[in-house]
């Protein structure tokens, strides 16, 4: 999909690896609408990129439609959403002071696997009425997972959980949107120099990276934008879930 032009929508392109791919693409020619918590940089980070900013919670399923319409309004259209909102609570399937509350698993859930499933179905509405380009394309959805989807940690049971449907989502949504001419992939990361890893001691991030064949360190927000991009210029990439990792398998904890 051609880069100069392109219409992206950027959930949580406030910060980390969402802004970094969001500025990427403005530098190749393409126009962002980031979408991020009202508390959040998005504001200042659209400005900066001559984009669009509008505030939004994930977990409200329906406020959420409104928000990517005016979203995609303001893009006049959308080719591309980068899907990276997320984040954990940890919790033991069981511990001491007894099982994980349901409420407490839902919440992880919530957050980010029907939050992303709830954005990659509205912005695939959406793309589903573009005119198709000359590969027959309407659109790119990427989401993002985790390598804890495959390797889960010991009290990371609803991130494991939440992150392992969103990348088993990748082949089944490909599959089904397909016949439009929309492609969906997932990016599983590593760790990230990112969120409440952004800046941690040198010496702390060689032990949690000790396990990686290379680079031993922890990624930073700029390869997960040039995954992206990779899997916006290339059509043969769809129906997968692509590790960034260095190598890297969690251990058990």
């Amino acid at each position: 999909m051609e880069l100069k032009g392109l219409r992206a929508v950027v959930v949580g392109g406030a910060s980390g690896m969402a802004r970094a791919t969001a500025e990427l693409i403005a530098a190749r020619g393409g126009r962002v609408a980031i979408l991020d918590r009202d508390s959040s940089e998005g504001a200042v980070v659209a400005e900066g990129l001559k984009g669009s900013f509008h505030a939004c919670d994930v977990t409200d399923f329906t406020g959420m439609e409104g928000v990517l319409e005016t979203a995609v309004a303001a893009l006049e259209g959308i080719d591309v959403v980068v899907n990276t909102a997320g984040g954990a609570t940890p919790g033991r399937t069981l511990s001491k002071d007894g099982p994980l509350s349901i409420e407490a698993f839902r919440s992880v859930v919530d957050l980010n696997l029907t939050g992303t499933f709830n954005v990659a179905r509205l912005a695939a509405w959406h793309m589903s009425r573009n005119t198709p380009n000359a590969d027959g394309e309407r659109g790119v959805i990427i989401n993002t997972a985790s390598i804890a989807a495959f390797e889960g940690q010991i009290g990371q049971i609803a991130y494991t959980a939440a992150k392992g449907g969103v990348a088993a989502m990748s082949l089944t949504m490909a599959r089904e949107l397909g016949s439009l001419g929309i492609r969906v992939n997932a990016i599983a990361p590593s760790l990230f120099h990112t969120g409440l890893t952004r800046g941690i001691p040198e010496e702390y991030e060689k032990i949690l990276t000790k396990d990686a064949a290379f680079p031993k360190r922890m990624g930073r927000p700029e390869e997960y934008a040039r995954l992206a991009l990779s899997i916006i210029d290339n059509p043969m990439l769809n129906g997968s879930t692509i590790r960034l990792d260095g190598g890297q398998r969690f251990a058990p904890k």
